[in-house]
C-alpha cells in the first residue's frame, strides 16, 4: 500500500516495505517514509502539528519527522476513501539512550518557545476534568455491578478494589487543585510540546524518530510523570537509580519549579494503571486479552503496598526541594 501511495501521489519510488511501530513504512537510502492514517484528525489539527514540526526543526531538532508534500503540494492525501499523511526522516540513527532525561529537557526547552496559540492538541489545564470524568464513569459502572452477581474473577476483584483506588484518585485531584490554588508558576510551567504518553519506547525504536502524531501540548510534568510511571512498573524493585538519574539529567537543562514537582506528583498519584486496566478489560471482546488483563490486574492489586512506598519515597529519591519550597506531602503514606 505505502509503495503505491508514495509513487502515485509523491513521486517517490521505493522497493522494500516494513513496519515502523504501528505504521506501514519504507526505507530508501538513509530516508524513512512512514504512512500515517489520519481519518480521525481534522485539517486544523494536522496544520497545527505541521507548524510545531517547523518550529522544532528550525531550532535544530533533526530527529523530528517532517511532513512530506505530495505532487500537488498537499500534506494530507485521500486514497480510496482513507486520508493519509506521509512523514519523512533523514539521516537515520538509533537512539543513544544515555541521558534520556537531558534529551527530553532539550526537547521541552525548544517546545516552550512556540510563538502561536496551540489549540487543537492542547491539554493544558485539563487534567482535573479528564480525571474526574474517567473516575465518575467508573464509579457509575461500579454501582451497576454492585447489584449484579459477579460473572468473573475480574468482576469480584474490581468490586472490592474500586473504593481504594477511587480514594487515591480523589487524593490526586485534590493535590492538583491545591497546587493550582496555592503555588505560583515559573517560566518552566508554560506549555510545551509533550507526548500523549512518553515511555522508554517513544524514541527508542529501531531508529531515533520523533513522530508529531505522538504529540500533545501540555505541562512538561506530563512526560516526566509518565516515563517515571512506566519505569516503576517495569521492575518495582530496581527503579530508584534510573528515576533519580533521569530527573538529574533533565534538570541539567532546566531546573524544575515547586509547581512542576507538585504536578508530577499529582499525576503519579492518579492511579492510571488501575483505570486503564479496568477500561480495557470491560471494552475488550478478546478472551485472550481479558485473561492477560486479569493477570495484570491481580499483579497491580498485589503491588499496592509497593506502589504506596514508591509514592512515599518519590520526592526524596529525586531530591526534590521539599522543605525549601514547602512542597506538601501526604500524611496517609507515612
Amino acid at each position: 500500500m505505502i509503495r503505491k501511495i508514495l509513487y502515485s501521489h509523491y513521486g517517490v519510488e521505493v522497493t522494500d516495505e516494513m513496519r515502523f511501530g504501528h505504521y506501514e513504512a519504507c526505507k530508501k537510502d538513509d530516508n524513512l517514509y512512514t504512512l500515517i492514517p489520519v481519518n480521525n484528525k481534522d485539517e486544523e489539527e494536522i496544520q497545527e502539528l505541521q507548524e510545531l514540526v517547523h518550529h522544532m526543526t528550525s531550532l535544530g531538532d533533526h530527529r523530528v519527522s517532517k511532513f512530506l508534500e505530495s505532487k500537488e503540494g498537499n500534506i494530507r492525501e485521500e486514497v480510496d476513501g482513507q486520508a493519509y499523511c506521509v512523514l519523512l526522516n533523514e539521516h537515520l540513527q538509533p537512539l543513544q539512550s544515555k541521558q534520556l532525561g537531558r534529551k527530553l529537557g532539550k526537547f521541552h526547552y525548544r517546545g516552550r518557545s512556540v510563538q502561536f496559540g496551540v489549540q487543537k492538541i492542547s491539554r493544558m489545564g485539563q487534567w482535573k476534568g479528564m480525571w474526574e470524568k474517567r473516575i465518575d464513569q467508573m464509579e457509575t459502572y461500579w454501582n451497576t455491578k454492585m447489584y449484579q452477581e459477579p460473572e468473573s474473577e475480574f468482576d469480584k476483584l474490581f468490586l472490592e478494589a474500586f473504593p481504594y483506588y477511587m480514594g487515591i484518585a480523589e487524593n490526586a485531584i485534590q493535590y492538583l487543585v491545591d497546587t493550582e490554588l496555592d503555588d505560583e508558576t515559573s517560566p518552566i510551567d508554560s506549555g510545551t510540546v509533550c507526548h500523549n504518553r512518553f515511555m522508554k519506547s517513544t524514541w527508542n525504536g529501531e531508529y531515533y524518530v520523533k513522530n508529531p502524531f505522538d504529540w500533545v501540548f501540555d505541562h512538561c510534568g506530563r512526560d516526566l510523570a509518565e516515563w517515571t510511571r512506566e519505569r516503576y512498573f517495569i521492575n518495582i524493585k530496581t527503579y530508584h537509580r534510573d528515576v533519580r538519574s533521569f530527573f538529574t539529567d533533565y534538570q541539567s537543562v532546566t531546573p524544575l519549579s515547586s509547581f512542576s514537582w507538585r504536578l508530577i506528583y499529582a499525576r503519579l498519584l492518579f492511579p492510571l494503571h488501575f483505570v486503564e486496566c479496568v477500561e480495557n478489560y470491560y471494552s475488550s471482546s478478546s478472551e485472550a486479552e481479558r485473561h492477560f488483563l486479569e493477570d495484570q490486574f491481580k499483579k497491580y492489586l498485589n503491588q499496592s503496598k509497593d506502589a504506596e512506598e514508591f509514592l512515599r519515597v518519590f520526592y526524596e529519591m529525586v531530591e526534590a526541594p521539599v522543605k525549601k519550597t514547602k512542597i506538601p506531602t501526604l500524611g496517609w503514606l507515612y
